[in-house]
């Protein structure tokens, strides 16, 4: 509660509280620490909102940088991550769930694999036929052994 120049204050849009700027900063940085990225005006039930763009000015850039990760990262946990099958490759990749996709290419390593499966693609095999089969018989080499058996009877 000591006085603060104007340029030393920082105004939350959507309340009429004002903090200076050293407070502000410590608050933010205090909140992204518990995992709190919708950081509200400090004043219970203000429904004041502080926004990462608005604060950019004040913030040190890591801790600005650290909300903008986890704002990122909150999007991306409302997706289905999960990672290319591919040992060598492991890129994550995410399913936004607008489209049910089946066989896709891996942006990084350019490989084809299922996404249903999340498995190196299985040619011949439906997504049903492949999940029937055992943990030791799902293996490239194995499928291709099967296809040929039940081609050549």
């Amino acid at each position: 509660m000591e006085p603060k120049s104007q340029n030393e204050s920082f105004k939350i849009k959507g309340c009429s509280h004002s903090y200076c700027t050293d407070c502000i900063t410590k608050y933010v940085a205090l909140k992204l620490q518990d995992n709190i990225t919708g950081i509200r005006c400090p004043v219970p039930n203000c429904s004041g909102l502080l926004e990462p763009e608005d604060c950019r000015r004040i913030l040190p850039p890591e801790v600005f940088n650290r909300w903008e990760d986890a704002l990122c990262e909150g999007m991306l946990l409302g997706s289905q991550r999960f990672y290319c099958p591919f040992k060598d490759c492991s890129a994550l990749l995410i399913d936004d769930g607008l489209q049910q996709v089946k066989e896709s290419e891996c942006p990084n390593c350019f490989r084809l694999f299922c996404a249903q499966c999340k498995v190196p693609w299985h040619t011949g095999l439906e997504c049903a036929e492949f999940q029937k089969l055992r943990k030791d018989e799902r293996e490239r080499e194995h499928i291709m052994v099967l296809n040929l058996a039940q081609n050549q009877n």
